[in-house]
């Protein structure tokens, strides 16, 4: 037993795996979503739909589609993560009280299971940062704790 890594203590690498583990999973998801609002993409709404549904001027669906296209990209890549995980905080904290709050907890009624992992998730990635395996690095230094 390393006296530095008892037994059950994750090290570095096996949290910096589980990192790009949970940004891999969160940030697909956003990708998807911000492109079918934004573009239509996968059979989405578009922008325009996207913000008829919600009663909500044609501007929202557009800064609702890229915040969360963006955001995911910035998980995704771990670039600029900080700036990502608040944009999905913001977007999905929108979503869990003006869609998903109604209906309950369960996702199969349409309630904020899914929504509310995902906020914990964007929160965990704004306190932890990318983790070792991101494209932050590549980025100048004044840029890489955003």
């Amino acid at each position: 037993m390393d006296l530095l890594h008892p037994a059950n203590t994750p090290r570095p690498a096996q949290i910096n795996a589980a990192l790009l583990i949970l940004r891999i999973a969160s940030g697909l998801a956003f990708v998807y979503h911000g492109s079918a609002i934004l573009f239509g993409a996968f059979g989405g709404p578009g922008p325009e739909k996207f913000s008829a549904f919600l009663h909500m001027p044609v501007v929202v669906g557009y800064l609702v589609g890229l915040a969360q296209l963006g955001g995911g990209l910035a998980i995704l890549s771990g670039a600029l993560i900080r700036l990502g995980a608040t944009c999905i905080i913001v977007v999905t904290l929108g979503a869990i009280l003006l869609v998903h709050l109604p209906h309950g907890f369960d996702i199969g009624k349409g309630g904020v299971e899914y929504g509310l992992t995902q906020l914990l998730i964007a929160i965990a990635l704004l306190i932890t940062g990318a983790g070792a395996y991101s494209l932050a690095t590549r980025l100048p230094k004044p840029l890489r704790k955003l």
